[in-house]
C-alpha cells in the first residue's frame, strides 16, 4: 500500500497509522508528508491502546466504532486500518 494517505475504494478506506501510546493527550493528526499519527493516552496493555485508536479514528471520520477494524499490526506501532464507508 504505497502512499501515506487513506486509500479509498467504493465502500472502504484503508489507512496506515503510526501509534504513540502513553501520550499526554489523545489526538489523530496528519503530518505534512501525509502520514497519520495517533497519540493515545492508553498504554499498550490488554488492547486498551487499540480500542482507543478505533474510537479516535471512528470519531474523526464520523463512523461508528464497528466500522473501524485493525487489519494489520495489532501488536505493533504501525497499524493498517479498514474503515467501512456509508453506502452510496
Amino acid at each position: 500500500m504505497a502512499g501515506a494517505g487513506p486509500v479509498v475504494t467504493a465502500d472502504v478506506a484503508w489507512m496506515r497509522v503510526k501509534v504513540k501510546p502513553g501520550s499526554r493527550e489523545s489526538a489523530l493528526e496528519q503530518a505534512g508528508d501525509g502520514t497519520w499519527i495517533a497519540r493515545l493516552k492508553s498504554p499498550p496493555v490488554e488492547g486498551r491502546a487499540n480500542a482507543e485508536l478505533i474510537a479516535l479514528v471512528a470519531r474523526r471520520f464520523g463512523r461508528p466504532k464497528a466500522a473501524v477494524t485493525i487489519k494489520g499490526g495489532a501488536s505493533g506501532r504501525t497499524k493498517l486500518l479498514k474503515i467501512e464507508l456509508p453506502s452510496r
